[in-house]
């Protein structure tokens, strides 16, 4: 009986991310919608302090990572932390926490395709909320499905636009806060003067305000940080890892400092931190002061309102892009190590001629594709099933 033999290089990832893929990924990992849209409620419970919040939350990330990052760059394999826990814990803990973790990004994969339905409806509303969300379904998948270059390409672009778009509100930030158009009520005591960077005292027992605050907003700032760990997972896949995820993960802390801390000391100066509901982001309110800003183009005067609304849809509507595209490659890449465990089934570790686990971003997909459904049945009710 005549066998045919598998080419063992067959069945490897290919090392198709280039340095500038790894660290826009990286980049991109820790801006995201926790940053654009999820300020607010952390605000809200800690006042000020959140900036403190989110200096401590991005120590210990950075930590996090830094353990991550040696382990990937002395073996750069596919499933990360899970294929750790596999090997030096038990093969529970490598089954466990890789299945919690494709879970976990089944159900983001299933929230950020109906917010990208949501946000397409902004623009055009008689587009109906499933129809939206089915086309990114297929777009996405169907880039993940031709090379992991293509993967890291597109991750590179949506990247870009939330650097540059981050950057921006940052400067503009600026300056409101030393020109003047920001208001009377634009200053740097902001920090300190509306109830005190501690609301109501540092030992304060209300659960808005002081450490309790504090505290209580740190567990939705970590939300934030999710994504940073695409660094260990690109690691399988990146062409010098030896390289590229030290010089990713060390730089993560600058990230953090800057887009976080930085970002966010500007913003919280421009207005009295009150002002921010659980439903707002201090990004929004830099546009909010705009209102009366106008500027002329070509001998026609523009109104910066008439563009607020387009930008900052804009801006959550590539977040979330990167973030299913990212969630497409990770969870694909999650059970191809499962597989290789033998914690999942061994068809999931097959690739194709691109060197793409095709069959895992098919099966990921399958479930992620529940959402499309529930958007065509109760659009209205689609976040909160």
């Amino acid at each position: 009986m005549k066998q045919e033999q598998e080419n063992p290089e067959s069945q490897k990832l290919q090392r198709g991310l280039q340095n500038r893929h790894i660290q826009l990924i990286a980049l991109g990992g820790a801006i995201g919608t926790g940053l654009f849209l999820g300020i607010g409620p952390a605000a809200v419970l800690a006042g000020p302090s959140v900036i403190l919040g989110y200096a401590l939350a991005g120590v210990i990330a950075f930590f996090i990572m830094r353990q991550l990052g040696e382990m990937v760059v002395e073996e750069p394999v596919s499933g990360s932390f899970s294929h750790f826990a596999y090997k030096y814990w038990g093969p529970f803990a490598g089954f466990s926490s890789g299945w919690n973790y494709w879970v976990l990004y089944i159900l983001v994969s299933m929230s950020e395709l109906t917010a990208i339905g949501i946000y397409v409806h902004f623009w055009w509303p008689e587009i109906p909320l499933w129809t939206s969300s089915l086309f990114f379904f297929i777009a996405i998948n169907a880039l993940n499905l031709t090379s992991v270059k293509v993967y890291g390409e597109a991750e590179f672009w949506f990247s870009i636009i939330k650097v540059v778009a981050i950057i921006a509100m940052i400067i503009f930030g600026v300056y409101l806060l030393f020109s003047g158009p920001g208001g009377e009520q634009a200053s740097i005591k902001n920090l300190w003067n509306d109830g005190g960077f501690f609301p109501k005292g540092l030992f304060s027992t209300d659960a808005k305000g002081g450490f309790q605050g504090l505290f209580a907003a740190i567990a939705l700032i970590m939300f934030s940080f999710g994504g940073l760990e695409l660094i260990g997972i690109t690691a399988a896949e990146a062409e010098n890892p030896e390289k590229t995820i030290p010089k990713a993960t060390n730089q993560v802390i600058y990230r953090i400092l800057i887009f976080y801390v930085g970002a966010l000391i500007i913003l919280f100066s421009l207005s009295p931190w009150k002002s921010i509901t659980t439903d707002s982001s201090p990004f929004v309110m830099v546009f909010e002061t705009l209102k009366g800003f106008q500027f002329n183009l070509f001998g026609n005067t523009i109104y910066f309102t008439s563009i607020i609304a387009n930008v900052l849809n804009l801006i959550v509507l590539t977040a979330a892009l990167s973030v299913y595209n990212s969630c497409v490659y990770s969870n694909s890449r999650m059970l191809y190590g499962l597989a290789q465990q033998g914690n999942a089934p061994a068809f999931l570790s097959k690739l194709n001629k691109s060197h793409v686990p095709v069959k895992a971003i098919l099966v990921s997909g399958l479930f992620a594709a529940i959402c499309i459904v529930i958007n065509k049945l109760i659009p209205e009710k689609a976040l909160e099933s």
